[in-house]
């Protein structure tokens, strides 16, 4: 019976690998903590560059000024182009705003994040070796031995 990759008995291998690595990756992403930090991309900037006064007490509010103008300007007239552009490109600065503020925090012990690797490598390693094909290793292995006891000999083979 063939398995996984058309070895024989691969299958088995490759379920067990990929439970492994699943398991792993499940401890690793429940061990993740998400925060919001303080500052996105855009206020990191105004702020670095704005040199203090009206940056410092603005709110992320001024990052909706150009959804805000192309929101109207289409409620005013729906065929304009550029109120199309602007609004779009409003709404990618929030995107980009909101995605930039959200922290990763990894909070595990050593020994459980080196045994988290060694897991996922385990079952990486049985998905991958469950590709390999057994019978025809072992017949090219056979057939490498018998070519080297053939040649090695002083009488040349004989033909049928």
């Amino acid at each position: 019976m063939r398995g996984s990759g058309g070895t024989q008995g691969g299958t088995g291998k490759f379920f067990i690998g990929f439970g492994l690595s699943a398991l792993a990756l499940y401890l690793f992403f429940d061990s993740v903590h998400v925060a919001t930090g303080d500052l996105g991309l855009f206020t990191a900037l105004a702020r670095r560059h704005g040199g203090g006064g009206v940056w410092e007490t603005t709110s992320m509010g001024l990052l909706f000024v150009p959804f805000f103008l192309g929101v109207l300007a289409l409620f005013y007239d729906a065929r304009m182009k550029w109120a199309w552009g602007l609004m779009w490109f409003g709404v990618a600065v929030l995107v980009i705003e909101i995605l930039s503020r959200i922290r990763f925090f990894l909070n595990m012990k050593t020994t459980h994040l080196l045994g988290m690797i060694v897991l996922f490598a385990a079952g990486a390693a049985l998905m991958i070796r469950s590709y390999r094909d057994e019978g025809t290793r072992r017949a090219a292995d056979a057939e490498t031995g018998t070519e080297k006891n053939s040649s090695s000999s002083s009488e040349p083979p004989s033909e049928p």
